[in-house]
Formats: C-alpha cells, sequence, structure tokens
C-alpha cells in the first residue's frame, strides 16, 4: 500500500505569475481521488512534481510504495520507437538502464561478433535479469495479449506510431495497473479511449487496491471511479470528500462559505480602521486616549497581518465563436470509399448544417477518415468529395502541431490571421489564453492546446469542422463552451468522440463497426454487442 502527501506547496511560472500557493492535501492508502480544475490550473504541474520530474520552489512532496506514471500524452517517443520502449516508460529506472545497455551490447554484436563484444552482450543479459527483466516480459506479455491480442513476443518490436491513441493508453494503463507500483498517478488516463476502454478503466480503477492520482474531465468516469475530488482553481486546492455526483453543489456551498466570510472581513477591517481613526482624534485632545489608539492600532495590524479569507474562484467565461458560412446543399459525399485496410467500402452524404458524431472503436479507421477530408494523404480507394464553398478545418486526436511549436500563441494569432497585437491578445482573452499568451505552444497544458485549436479554426473560416476527440483535454466550462459555439455555428460538424455526455447533442451518428462495416444508427452505439443488436 501507498499514499501521496503534498505539504505547503508554491509554484510561480517564468513570467512571475503564482500557479500554486501554498497548496496542501494528501490521498491515502488505497484510495482513488480525482485531480480535477479547469485548464491551465496546475493539475499536471502537481503531477510532475509528485512524480519527480519538478521540483517544489516551496513545501515538500513524498510518496510510498513505488511510483508509476502515465503522462498525458503517453505517445511522446521518438517516431522510431516500438511497444517494448513504450513498455519501458512504466518501468523502473534500474530497469530502464539494463535495457538501454542490453540493446547497446546487441547492437555491438551486430557490428562485431568477436569476444569482447560477446563478453558485453552475455553481462547485459544478466544485468538485464538481475533488475527483474524477465518477470517484466512476463508482465508485458500479459498487457500486450489483454490491450491489443497479441503475445509480447510478437507485437514486442512494432512501432509505437502504428497503434492508435486508444490502444497507446490502454497498453500502458494495463502496464501500471497489472505493475508492482503501488501509487498510480495517471494524467489523463481516459483520453482516446473508447467507451468500452472507458469502462473497462473504470471498473479496474474501482477493484484496484492501489492508490490513484488521476486528472480526467469525464464526468461519468469521475463518478463511477472517483473516492475523493481534489480541485486546484485559483492556485488553491481542496477536497470533497464524496463523490462527483455531489460536486457541483459541494463547490457552490463552499464558494458562498467563503463569499460570506470574505464579506464579514471587510465589514470587520472597516470597523477597526474606523476604530482607529476615531480613537487617533480623540488622542490629541485626551492623553489618557493614547494607550487605547495603540492598542487599536495593534489590533488592525495583526488583523491585516492574518490576511482575509481565501477569495472565492470566479467562473470560467469562454466566449467561441464558432461562425462558419453558407455552403452547397452537399458537404461530404463518399462513394464506394474505403480506408486501406480499415474498413469496407462504405456511401455516406453530409449535408449543410448537420452535426455528425462518428463513432467506433479505437483503431477502425475515424481518424483517418477525418484526416482524409482534410485534405491529406491518406491510402484510400472510392471517392471522399467536399461539396461548393467547404472548407475543411481540422482539429488534430494529439493536438500534434510541429508547425506551433516554439512558438506563443500570440504570436500565432498575428502571424496566421494578419491580426494586431491588441486584437490578437482580445480573441486570445474570449477563450481565456491571455494568461499563457506569451508561452511556447509546446509548454501549454493539453487544454490550453485544445482551447487554441479552436480559437484558429474560428479565425480560419472553417465551414466543415473535423474534430477528432475536441473534448478530450478540455475542463468542463471549457467544454461547454465548444458545444454552445457548435450549436450557433453555421456549417457542417463531423466529431469523432468517445464522449457520452458530447455525443448526445448530435443529430446524426455515423459507427465505424469493429468489422469494418460503416453504417448509421438512430442513436449512439458504444459497444460491440450493442452494435450487433442494432446491426441485425
Amino acid at each position: 500500500m501507498g499514499h501521496i502527501e503534498v505539504g505547503h506547496v508554491g509554484h510561480v511560472l517564468p513570467d512571475g505569475r503564482v500557479l500554486l500557493d501554498d497548496v496542501s492535501f494528501r490521498v491515502g492508502d488505497g484510495l482513488t481521488a480525482a485531480l480535477v480544475g479547469p485548464n491551465g490550473a496546475g493539475k499536471t504541474t502537481l503531477l510532475r512534481m509528485i512524480a519527480g520530474d519538478l521540483a517544489p520552489l516551496e513545501g515538500s512532496v513524498s510518496s510510498s510504495g513505488g511510483l508509476g506514471v502515465m503522462r498525458q500524452f503517453v505517445g511522446n517517443v521518438r517516431d522510431d520507437s516500438s511497444v517494448r520502449d513504450l513498455l519501458l516508460t512504466t518501468a523502473a529506472p534500474r530497469l530502464r538502464d539494463a535495457a538501454a545497455a542490453l540493446e547497446a551490447a546487441e547492437l555491438a554484436m551486430v557490428e562485431r561478433d568477436d569476444e569482447p563484444s560477446q563478453l558485453r552482450y552475455a553481462n547485459a543479459l544478466a544485468v538485464w535479469g538481475d533488475a527483474g527483466g524477465y518477470d517484466a516480459e512476463v508482465l508485458w506479455d500479459a498487457c500486450t495479449v489483454a490491450a491489443l491480442g497479441i503475445p509480447f513476443e510478437k507485437c514486442q518490436y512494432r512501432r509505437v506510431a502504428t497503434l492508435s491513441g486508444g490502444e497507446q493508453k490502454r497498453l500502458v494503463l494495463e502496464a501500471l495497473l497489472r505493475g508492482p507500483d503501488e501509487v498510480l498517478l495517471l494524467d489523463e488516463p481516459d483520453n482516446y479511449l473508447d467507451v468500452p476502454g472507458k469502462r473497462w478503466l473504470e471498473a479496474r480503477l474501482r477493484e484496484t487496491s492501489k492508490t490513484v492520482l488521476l486528472v480526467s474531465h469525464d464526468r461519468e468516469l469521475l463518478d463511477r471511479a472517483a473516492e475523493r475530488i481534489v480541485t486546484v482553481e485559483a492556485g488553491k486546492v481542496w477536497v470533497h470528500g464524496g463523490r462527483f455526483a455531489t460536486y457541483a453543489q459541494a463547490r457552490r456551498d463552499r464558494n458562498e462559505r467563503l463569499e460570506e466570510l470574505r464579506r464579514r472581513w471587510d465589514e470587520e477591517h472597516v470597523k477597526l480602521k474606523r476604530l482607529v481613526n476615531t480613537l487617533k482624534q480623540k488622542a490629541t485632545f485626551n492623553d489618557d486616549m493614547a494607550s487605547r489608539y495603540r492598542a487599536a492600532q495593534t489590533r488592525l495590524r495583526r488583523f491585516e497581518e492574518a490576511g482575509p479569507p481565501e477569495i472565492p474562484p470566479r467562473d470560467q467565461t469562454l466566449k467561441m465563436r464558432l461562425r462558419g458560412g453558407r455552403t452547397g446543399k452537399r458537404a461530404v459525399m463518399c462513394e464506394g470509399l474505403e480506408l486501406t485496410g480499415l474498413m469496407r467500402p462504405f456511401d455516406a452524404e453530409l449535408w449543410f448544417g448537420e452535426r455528425v458524431a462518428v463513432l467506433g472503436s479505437n483503431g477502425s479507421g475515424k481518424s483517418h477518415f477525418l484526416r482524409l477530408l482534410a485534405g491529406e494523404d491518406v491510402a484510400h480507394t472510392g471517392v471522399a468529395r467536399l461539396g461548393a464553398r467547404v472548407v475543411p478545418g481540422l482539429f488534430a486526436q494529439t493536438h500534434s502541431r510541429p508547425d506551433l511549436e516554439g512558438r506563443t500563441p500570440c504570436e500565432i494569432v498575428m502571424t496566421e490571421h494578419a491580426r494586431l497585437r491588441n486584437a490578437a491578445m482580445s480573441a486570445l482573452a474570449r477563450y481565456e489564453l491571455q494568461v499563457c499568451a506569451e508561452q511556447p505552444f509546446e509548454t501549454l497544458s493539453g487544454g490550453q492546446q485544445a482551447r487554441l485549436q479552436v480559437l484558429l479554426l474560428e479565425l480560419g473560416g472553417a465551414t466543415l469542422l473535423l474534430l477528432d476527440e475536441p473534448t478530450d483535454n478540455l475542463d468542463l466550462a471549457s467544454a461547454e463552451a465548444l458545444q454552445d459555439g457548435l450549436e450557433a455555428y453555421e456549417g457542417t460538424v463531423l466529431a469523432v468522440t468517445h464522449d457520452r455526455w458530447f455525443a448526445r447533442s448530435f443529430d446524426r451518428f455515423l459507427v465505424f463497426g469493429a468489422d469494418g462495416t460503416v453504417y448509421e444508427p438512430e442513436e449512439p452505439v458504444w459497444d460491440e454487442s450493442r452494435v450487433n443488436r442494432v446491426r441485425g
């Protein structure tokens, strides 16, 4: 069993803004706690501190029982990395070092098969065994069979890039949940998982005896799996000791108490200052009042040094103005379309103004379909055409935008959309991005990157929005603002999603079945058994 302890932690961003201010909380043995809060509030920074990737400027962080970590983007390893490399990212440092030494010894054997190389290889094998390498391979075999349906021996050198985002997440989750570490830090573990995968994760989190701290914005997963809700907002942290179903009311009650305490503090502050001023005037005429005046001054000073109670955090006010524009009646036409190796040929027509949710299991070709419509080079047969005046705009699932790296949001908006600085900052402020306007794109949180992508779609004038899991990294307020923006949008929306709440707002549903068929049900279909019933 293990635990997590965060004590009086403070952190300041490079631009001088206070991100975390005297943050303290504890996650006890065997508990599953959720870390929630607005995008950019510091959730991922806190996880990095607990993981040891980042040292707090103030305070301390500790844990016991071994630490397993899932980063927000699990596929952020080198382009030619393998399944073995991905699984090694979940292993202890000693095992990773032994793997690196073994790989180097194997390469040396290929280049020069002499006695020193053989001895080096034999020694590396011994170190690998001592570090627990063979036990890890047994564990990884169970993980690849569960996540991919393939034994580790047959897929260990498969490139990670050939796996979908959901397959990568499921593989890492299997390794962490089955592994020896008693404390798990999971940053957006449900992102890219299909709904059966989310339900699997919910069940595993309920069953596990490990101590888990996770970041998620999926309300159904939070309610079914989290026993505590740790909220980060306005630099502070507070803990709700119940389930997510009662969280919204608990937050409202807390903010009302804080407002009342602040009101009383302000009233007392005014009274004390008034008393000091009154006694000061009286002391000028009456020496007997001097001691009372000094006592009142001391009382006021101590009151002000103690400081006011915490200010209630303000609610976010995002305004997404997705405009679009009129196009031909038929926005998308597919005739005998088949993405090579992913599906059977299918026909489909999307009409101007429709909201179409693309559903289906991971690896069924949904993201490839959006990329094809966006104009990217995707292997296919058949025809996929856009209608008259249809301008596609793609929201990338993994936020992989090398064209934006090294540039700040303000710079991106100014250069790509011919905006003056004041206009660019005004647009960023509508998306609550003004606080990170001068940070490089790659340093933004996942939610901030997602909001910036939506803003770029707005400014780009797209009349066909191709959204690949747009709500995955958005906090609740941002996801609701996106839905409001889509409802007012004059154009066609095609969105890949596993967000059960988000999907309910769509008009049509296009399902990419696990058997390669593409069909349209009357309501969302989430699991294979339901797929078969609808099809039959």
